[in-house]
């Protein structure tokens, strides 16, 4: 599975953004999927997870009530719509999957990443 992250860039405290990230499988429907972000100098976090059905979603507490994870089947995509930005939230956003897995906060819990997308948000 080849995952292609995209949708990152410049952005202003307190706006918004749109990640993209599609999958080059038949398989999509049977995959959970998730974002992670690795903060300039930190190590790689967890943001998101999405369950393969696209019915069930978790967050981090840090992005719980700013983002919103999307999945869609029909696609072979998924979507991370940021809002309330803050600096913060700088980091380089990656893209995550693992066959009918559980909806973990680790990323040892995914099998293909994506080659993630660079988002800077100024204060």
């Amino acid at each position: 599975v080849q995952l292609q992250a995209s949708g990152g860039g410049l952005v202003q405290a307190g706006g918004s953004l749109r990640l993209s990230c599609a999958a080059s499988t038949r398989a999509f429907s049977r995959y959970t999927m998730a974002w992670f972000r690795q903060p300039p100098g930190k190590e790689r976090e967890f943001v998101a997870a999405i369950s393969y059905k696209g019915n069930a979603t978790v967050y981090s507490d840090s992005v719980k009530g700013r983002f919103t994870m999307s999945k869609d089947n029909a696609k072979d995509t998924i979507y991370l719509q940021m809002s309330g930005l803050k600096p913060d939230d700088t980091a380089v956003y990656y893209c995550a999957a693992n066959y009918r897995g559980l909806m973990v906060d680790s990323s040892n819990g995914y099998s293909y990443w994506g080659q993630g997308t660079q988002v800077t948000v100024s204060s």
